[in-house]
């Protein structure tokens, strides 16, 4: 059962939205090496805004998600791509149906 969660939002620079897109969609192949990561989502919220919604069964396997390539890579880009630092949040999964 997933437990754990991460709720993510970006905002992207004027003229870097396709940017953010692309970004969030290829790094779907990151997520999916990540053992601990039961379900991952990259969600367009606006024409601007974005979000990833991950779940976990564990504190460690959140914490490890946070510490991996998903969030140094976001990081790393954040002053060319996003107006304004990435907001993360840790929250509770309350109820999930998963597949």
């Amino acid at each position: 059962m997933v437990k754990y969660a991460i709720l993510a939002q970006v905002t992207a620079k004027v003229g870097k939205e396709s940017a953010v897109e692309e970004f969030l969609k290829s790094a779907l192949a990151l997520a999916n090496q990540e053992a601990g990561t039961t379900v991952w989502f990259a969600i367009k919220l606006s024409p601007s805004r974005f979000g990833i919604f991950d779940a976990f069964p564990d504190e460690v396997s959140r914490e490890a998600h946070l510490a991996g390539p998903i969030a140094a890579a976001l990081m790393a880009n954040a002053a060319e791509l996003l107006a304004e630092a990435p907001v993360i949040e840790k929250v509770d999964v309350l109820a999930a149906k998963l597949a």
